[in-house]
């Protein structure tokens, strides 16, 4: 077995492939993506009464688009009612960070990074009290996110829009890991 210099073997570490439980409530979906020689189509949901079979539970009140921009961060996005199911192209690439903020949840205080797109398809449901953002990891064209949630949007006494600040859980989070 080879040995380490003194200083490599006092900064070795094996990094830790076995996961972490995913956040109380946080689904990932996959989905069908048919590919040939024309391109290809991904099949977002199929709707009974505007319950998407892939989602129990959930009812699609309003669905949405949005782009981001190069290198944009969009954060915290946090709600007390409604809940997200996010869908991002895979030609795209986005980072979601999650931080479950639920007093009394069993995974209380978890936060997750997850990438999206990047050649893959699925919808990733987003329970109330499940802070989110997303940072588009394309350095030199926007990114799209497609969402579905089940409160529509309002300005008024009943909006449930709320935000943290982008660095509440520390600004090395938005950070390309190394290692």
């Amino acid at each position: 077995m080879t040995e380490f210099s003194p200083e490599a073997a006092r900064e070795y570490g094996v990094q830790d492939y076995s996961g972490r439980p995913m956040i109380e409530g946080v689904e990932i979906i996959p989905l069908k993506r048919f590919n040939d020689d024309g391109g290809a189509m991904t099949e977002l949901a199929r709707l009974d009464d505007g319950v998407p079979q892939m989602v129990p539970g959930f009812t699609a009140r309003q669905m949405n688009y949005s782009v981001m921009e190069p290198l944009a961060i969009k954060a915290f996005h946090l709600h007390k009612r409604q809940t997200d199911v996010w869908f991002v192209p895979p030609s795209d690439k986005i980072l979601l960070v999650i931080a479950d903020v639920r007093k009394g949840s069993p995974t209380e205080g978890e936060v997750r990074r997850i990438v999206l797109g990047d050649t893959k398809s699925f919808l990733v449901r987003i329970p109330p009290g499940v802070a989110h953002g997303a940072k588009n990891l394309r350095p030199a064209a926007p990114s799209a996110i497609i969402y579905f949630v089940d409160v529509q949007f309002s300005t008024d006494e009943h909006c449930d829009e709320g935000r943290l600040p982008w660095d509440h859980f520390g600004a090395e989070l938005w950070e390309v890991e190394r290692g």
